[in-house]
């Protein structure tokens, strides 16, 4: 089984990894990473082949700005997808993760969707968009729980 990782800065590579980490060794991994983080990539402890896409949006991005460089990952998604083909696209949220996960959506792979864990009484801008599409969503607080009907609250992943 492949899982594709899309990989975020910060809390979101630790929460992601530390689950790919609980995996362990019987999928085959295939990383995903922002091409302004520089760290992830170095923190990753399970093998497997790493992409780098652009940012979709950042702390000052416009609308417009943010529009395009969302469709330049959807592009990137497109070719990565193509050749990976991905059983399953795993992510905790980072904004790359929806261009990613709808373009391996289209192409058949599964979502499986974890809400980080800094998200506490109300879903990321991301995790609204996600809930719809994923496959599986899990949700790191029982309070989050309560108002989604398909969400899974299985604990804390830090």
């Amino acid at each position: 089984m492949k899982l594709l990782v899309v990989l975020g800065e910060g809390g979101h590579t630790t929460e992601l990894l530390n689950l790919v980490e609980l995996l362990g060794d019987r999928y085959q991994y295939h990383y995903i990473v922002s091409q302004e983080d520089n760290l992830s990539a170095e923190r990753i402890t399970r093998s497997g082949a790493i992409d780098i896409v652009k940012r979709p949006r950042g702390k000052s991005t416009g609308v417009v700005a943010a529009g395009i460089k969302t469709l330049l990952v959807a592009a990137q998604a497109i070719r990565i997808s193509w050749r990976v083909r991905p059983t399953a696209i795993l992510s905790t949220g980072p904004a790359i993760t929806v261009p990613v996960s709808l373009i391996g959506k289209l192409l058949g792979a599964k979502i499986i969707f974890v809400e980080t864990g800094s998200r506490v009484s109300r879903l990321s801008l991301t995790g609204r968009i996600m809930y719809p599409w994923a496959d599986l969503f899990f949700v790191q607080w029982p309070q989050l729980k309560k108002d989604l009907s398909k969400a899974i609250y299985a604990g804390r992943l830090i």
